[in-house]
């Protein structure tokens, strides 16, 4: 018992950490981003990359890249995405066609580990969520990419950034709560 209410503590400061992050990706990609390509290029650049810096932590918290291995899939994608970003900068239609594949690859990744936690961890639901509404929007990433005349904006990626922030939020919120109940029983 004592420790799934370790892991709760951990997945709460983690989910918000990642919230934050988001939110902070979102703040710099609707000013900054916009007004310099090189700082768009680096937010788009690290927004996979944290992701695998993210998965790395995660599953090294909880035994390693080897006992967890939708995170060790989702931190080689996350790495290797984020490369194919850098590398695709100059056409915005491939890096939304790179960030569209990146996003089915890793919701399903995340789904799969919301899935693994289900039984031992609360607010795994909204992760769940989050896994399969990120592989919905990298379809719809891909299709504006070969589909649209017009290059995407980073803007384009924003509303992904937000809606990870808001079911990270969603988590983090939940488990807190969880831990209140617990505490005042």
């Amino acid at each position: 018992m004592n420790d799934n209410l370790n892991q709760e503590s951990w997945l709460k400061q983690y989910y918000s950490l990642r919230a934050a992050f988001s939110i902070a990706w979102v703040i710099a990609a609707l000013t900054v981003g916009k007004q310099s390509w090189l700082i768009g290029a680096v937010l788009l650049v690290a927004y996979p990359a944290w992701d695998a810096v993210a998965n790395f932590i995660d599953a090294g918290r909880n035994g390693g890249l080897a006992a967890n291995r939708t995170q060790a899939i989702n931190f080689g994608v996350s790495l290797a995405t984020a490369l194919a970003v850098g590398l695709s900068l100059q056409s915005m239609q491939a890096v939304l066609g790179v960030f569209g594949a990146w996003a089915i690859l890793a919701g399903l990744l995340q789904l799969g580990t919301g899935v693994r936690r289900w039984k031992t961890n609360g607010a795994q639901w909204a992760m769940i969520l989050s896994g399969g509404q990120s592989a919905l929007a990298g379809g719809a990433f891909i299709f504006q990419a070969l589909h649209t005349a017009e290059p995407p904006a980073l803007a384009t990626v924003v509303g992904y950034a937000g809606f990870g922030a808001f079911y990270f939020l969603i988590s983090a919120l939940l488990l807190a709560f969880s831990a209140r109940r617990r505490q005042r029983a």
